[in-house]
């Protein structure tokens, strides 16, 4: 018997079963699981290899998908990898992989190479403009490539944040200012702004006129009275204006979204904030000073425990309601009407009550666990199933 049908069998689906096909109580609103990238959960448990491939993952955080690429954050090998075009078999091995010298190898900084073409817990991912970015947050800095690589291990052409591509240090060994990162796990480019997830300093900070100089000043520090504070939640209590861990950012050129997975929520602006500004949307909370951890409240689909991830596209969003280890959708999204409207479906769980980990059973294609990251392109939703060590790939129908 094959590893493929082997892995199927013990996931609980009958022979015969179509991953197409739904199940007897439908909440997905017509998503199904298309494609699984990674680990191919030998015993049941999806389990990393012991020594890295092309193929395998070992915890990834941040996923992007669109026509033409899937790229991934597999952030527990410190490196990225990239399928060009939509990979048309489960378990398909990746074509390139960076921050490591080749497929077989793991560690941080390219295993001791050094920063310079190295990684250290890669999160976001994202192609804009033709242009790759990733997130290294624990080597406190942005990298950008100018064209997606085609070949492994080639160096970033831009590197924000640090001065220079071996510097690695937390606010690029200084005092934290409107041009420096600790831990920035997400960022996005939203109308002619830029905006990144500066986590573990508790702000978002903005650009105006798309991505930045190395060095330039952010013109927009959200979540901080000044360029320098960095306490949690302003050092006060949870408020409109203060984030605990700002993990992610999605929206329009009218609408910004944050991902604040340590209180719980998602806060949001409309139309962008100019400067520091209160937010005038929220979900997962019933207000803006709560900070409520679900399951500890009503079992609806308008609560989260540690949300690390969104996406918007078209009208349509998407949150990575990660401990609760569920993907929540909301339909026909206006900005005006989203702040505090429960959501329209939920995957990976059979109703919005239920919050196990690959729902208290053997991972199969419709489960998750410890979701960190999303990505929404049309009919396509990419998905780092984090504690799966593995990605899936949905479809709309």
């Amino acid at each position: 018997m094959s590893r493929y049908t082997v892995r199927h069998t013990i996931a609980g689906r009958p022979a015969g079963h179509s991953p197409e096909t739904p199940p007897a109580e439908d909440n997905s609103g017509g998503w199904r699981p298309l494609r699984w990238l990674g680990a191919p959960a030998p015993g049941g448990l999806a389990l990393p290899q012991a020594a890295p491939s092309m193929a395998w993952m070992y915890s990834p955080r941040g996923v992007f998908v669109d026509d033409k690429h899937v790229v991934v954050a597999d952030s527990g090998n410190h490196r990225v990898l990239i399928w060009h075009g939509l990979p048309h078999a489960d378990e398909q091995a990746a074509d390139v992989v960076l921050g490591q010298p080749h497929g077989y190898a793991e560690g941080r900084a390219a295993g001791g190479r050094g920063p310079e073409r190295g990684m250290n817990l890669p999160t976001g991912v994202a192609i804009v403009d033709g242009r790759l970015i990733v997130a290294d947050a624990w080597h406190h800095r942005l990298l950008i490539w100018n064209q997606v690589p085609e070949s492994d291990d080639v160096a970033p052409d831009v590197v924000l944040g640090q001065p220079d591509a071996g510097s690695v240090e937390p606010n690029a060994g200084q005092a934290c200012s409107a041009g420096t990162f600790y831990w920035p796990f997400g960022f996005a480019i939203l109308g002619d702004r830029f905006w990144v997830a500066d986590t573990g300093n508790r702000r978002v900070l903005g650009w105006s006129g798309g991505i930045p100089e190395p060095g330039q000043a952010a013109d927009i520090v959200l979540g901080q009275p000044t360029a320098s504070a960095r306490e949690e939640n302003r050092g006060q209590a949870v408020g409109p204006a203060s984030f605990r861990w700002p993990h992610a950012i999605a929206g329009t050129s009218e609408l910004l979204l944050v991902a604040d997975a340590g209180d719980h929520r998602v806060l949001g602006w409309s139309p962008h904030p100019a400067v520091d500004a209160r937010a005038n949307l929220v979900l997962g909370q019933p207000d803006f000073v709560t900070a409520q951890e679900w399951p500890y409240g009503p079992h609806t689909g308008d609560r989260f425990r540690f949300p690390y991830a969104i996406d918007l596209d078209g009208d349509c969003v998407v949150v990575a309601d990660t401990a609760n280890n569920r993907i929540l959708v909301w339909d026909g999204v206006q900005a005006e009407a989203l702040g505090g409207r429960p959501a329209d479906h939920v995957l990976a769980q059979p109703d919005f009550g239920s919050n196990g980990e690959n729902r208290w059973s053997l991972v199969g294609r419709d489960t998750l666990c410890w979701p960190y990251g999303v990505s929404l392109h049309g009919d396509l939703l990419a998905v780092a199933d984090s504690g799966n060590n593995r990605v899936m790939i949905w479809r709309r129908s």
